[in-house]
């Protein structure tokens, strides 16, 4: 008799079992031919239940929320509640299902096994790798701008600098085991959560004593129609802040990494997963409301983020220290995410026959500290190229980085047919965690990637993004036929 921490002994797949107890043995699921770590070493279930509603939760607050709400809103005005409201749907019904295949069988590697198991192993390849290099390209951005934040406390600190001590220090934390990664993320996601919480008391509290802010307009709800009405730029701009709101949510498929070093992921992940919806409407629908009424859309002029000036609008002088300190704990968020998640998708990859075996070595903490290593060796590299070339970085790297989220969200959702598919109607009644919806669900979420695409090729910044997105997976696909060749001559 299984105790709790225990899943099936035999997934639907008719594998062997690749859980027991606390532990993941690393030889599960492996090709024939590669030699996983010492049986001493394992992934470990030390991930509890606060650090994965906490992952979950900072995966979807970002940057793009602090700095980024401006473009959208000056797109779409106080219709980008609206936005992020048919966005949030769309990501959570992602999520959703994500979580069916997780919570069916919780492993390290989440969508790229999936992918490997019930597609292809090409899937599994281009699922992988895909997500991979855009974490190194993401996890390269936030790297390459930490020095910045730094700089507005101390301006002789070289950029280069704070990014080489931030790289070695959130590796370290890596290094130390998923237990250490999960208390750092807990914390820096509080740090974000504080910060918007605090915003949205704030905002509440000048809007209920009527506290007049130095542009002489009391704050009001109001302000969300008396400025041009809730649609000031037409149903179009709310359609063209969609790709914004889109690129806001990059990140947040990172809980379904966790689900192979989660305690009880049966419990953790669905629990996570269902709270999505609700933290959208309060941290992104409700703080964007309140900056709203308190300075009207049309008075955010991006000079400032839109968070420190709800603050510099009643007068609290520090806002914008207190929006950088934020700014610096999500950009180490975003790399000690990153880094964890790179890791152990070439695990996941090695484990699959689609990258080095060397990448099943796992340290005495259960670390797949090859991975770990190799993925920020790729990130110093990607640092020095921004340092270098900064224009062809984020025109093109980065452009990478934002076709690869769309790509990973659609192969989700095709894989998730190809579970359902492999399963049968009698093992899709028995999931315990199902998409809502079903098949129309997921043709809704691939129509609106689709969209999403579409409006990409009318907005010049994100115009090489679909440029550059075939010619990705091009490559990709080019990279899994030298690899398959290259095993067939060994």
């Amino acid at each position: 008799m299984k105790n709790q921490n225990h899943v099936n002994q035999t997934s639907r797949t008719g594998q062997t079992p690749r859980l027991a107890g606390n532990t993941i043995g690393t030889n599960a699921g492996a090709p024939a031919g590669i030699v996983a770590s010492p049986e001493t070493a394992h992934l470990r279930r030390d991930l509890k239940n606060r650090h994965i509603q906490m992952i979950a939760l900072g995966g979807a607050i970002g940057t793009g929320l602090f700095y980024g709400s401006h473009a959208s809103i000056s797109l779409a005005g106080p219709a980008i509640l609206l936005t992020y409201l048919v966005g949030g749907l769309v990501i959570y019904l992602v999520m959703r299902a994500l979580g069916e295949m997780s919570v069916e069988e919780p492993v390290t590697g989440a969508f790229s096994h999936y992918a490997y198991e019930h597609w292809s192993q090409r899937a599994g390849f281009v699922s992988g790798w895909n997500y991979w290099f855009n974490y190194i390209f993401v996890a390269m951005a936030e790297l390459s701008v930490v020095g910045l934040y730094i700089q507005y406390w101390f301006p002789t600190v070289p950029t280069w600098l704070t990014a080489a001590f931030c790289l070695v220090f959130i590796t370290a934390v890596n290094l130390l085991g998923v237990k250490t990664f999960g208390e750092f993320e807990f914390w820096f996601a509080l740090i974000k959560v504080a910060a918007i919480i605090g915003m949205i008391c704030l905002g509440l509290a000048v809007i209920f004593f009527g506290i007049t802010t130095p542009g002489g307009e009391a704050p009001s709800f109001a302000h969300l129609v008396n400025h041009g009405g809730f649609f000031p730029n037409g149903v179009n701009g709310a359609v063209a802040a969609f790709v914004v709101v889109m690129f806001s949510f990059g990140g947040i498929e990172l809980i379904g990494i966790t689900a192979g070093e989660a305690h009880e992921p049966r419990k953790s992940i669905p629990h996570a997963i269902n709270a999505v919806i609700w933290r959208i409407l309060l941290f992104y629908i409700g703080s964007l409301a309140i900056i709203m009424a308190v300075v009207p859309w049309d008075k955010i002029d991006g000079q400032m983020s839109p968070f420190v000036q709800i603050f510099d609008s009643v007068g609290v002088q520090f806002a914008a220290h207190i929006l950088n300190f934020v700014v610096l704990a999500a950009a180490l968020s975003v790399y000690n995410s990153g880094l964890y998640s790179n890791g152990r998708m070439l695990y996941s990859l090695a484990e699959q026959g689609n990258a080095p075996r060397i990448f099943l070595k796992l340290s005495p903490q259960g670390t797949p500290y090859v991975g770990v290593l190799v993925s920020s060796a790729i990130t110093i590299i990607a640092v020095i190229v921004v340092f270098l070339f900064p224009d062809f970085a984020f025109n093109y790297l980065l452009s990478i980085a934002l076709i690869a989220g769309i790509i990973n969200w659609t192969m989700v959702i095709i894989t998730e047919w190809k579970f359902r598919s492999k399963i049968g109607p009698d093992g899709v009644s028995q999931l315990a965690f199902r998409l809502p919806g079903g098949r129309v669900a997921s043709i809704f979420v691939l129509i609106m990637l689709a969209i999403c695409v579409v409006l990409m090729t009318t907005q010049a910044a994100y115009r090489v993004a679909v440029i550059v997105g075939p010619i990705w997976l091009a490559v990709l696909l080019a990279g899994y036929e030298i690899k398959t060749r290259v095993a067939k001559r060994g």
